[in-house]
């Protein structure tokens, strides 16, 4: 428990849909590539705002944004650009909806040569880090490794995914498991098991 007796992370709440996304989705370990791109791309989002603000728009960017679909958001085009521009029930920043575009050619790449889940599981041994924190003053901003994949992924051509929102993607995904020891949802995650189909 927390100094004011709550037994989850100290961030969530108090609002319903941030108390869903924490107790059904953050740190739960997600391998599916396009998917780990729409967070990748929804953080980048993120930076300047509350992550709140990115939830609860998410489904009218996965509605503007095609279901993110790379393959499909990669042939995009300056049409494209303008017409999310103009819808207001996302983030209309142009720097952010350009860089999904190439961002999404950039997955492309990845992906046909060994598979975006790979590229970014294989830093972490294909199985969650488990730092296990005890308190929201042990959590860090970033960490040395999300410095490093931010870095790769930077040549890769992947824009808006510096090491802070690296490791809030990490945190996010799965890739380390920072819900603290007290928190309702640690133990469950917190076996540190590599997923069979990525797992050397």
């Amino acid at each position: 428990m927390d100094e004011f007796g709550n037994d989850r992370c100290g961030w969530a709440g108090p609002d319903p849909i941030y108390l869903a996304y924490h107790d059904t989705e953050w740190g739960v370990p997600e391998y599916d590539s396009r998917a780990l791109w729409e967070k990748l791309i929804l953080d980048g989002f993120q930076a300047g705002l509350s992550w709140i603000t990115i939830l609860k728009k998410r489904d009218n960017f996965r509605e503007a944004f095609a279901g993110f679909d790379p393959n499909l958001i990669a042939t995009w085009g300056e049409t494209d650009v303008q017409r999310l521009l103009g819808n207001a029930g996302i983030i209309r920043h142009r720097g952010k909806i350009e860089a999904t575009i190439s961002n999404a050619m950039a997955w492309q790449r990845i992906e046909a040569e060994e598979g975006f889940d790979t590229f970014l599981w294989r830093y972490v041994d294909f199985a969650p880090l488990q730092p296990n924190r005890a308190t929201n003053a042990d959590v860090p901003a970033e960490t040395a490794l999300s410095k490093q994949i931010s870095n790769d992924l930077k040549k890769a051509g992947f824009k808006f995914c510096g090491p802070t929102i690296v490791y809030a993607f990490m945190q996010a995904t799965g890739m380390v498991n920072d819900h603290l020891t007290t928190c309702r949802c640690h133990a469950a995650l917190s076996n540190g098991s590599a997923h069979p189909r990525l797992r050397p």
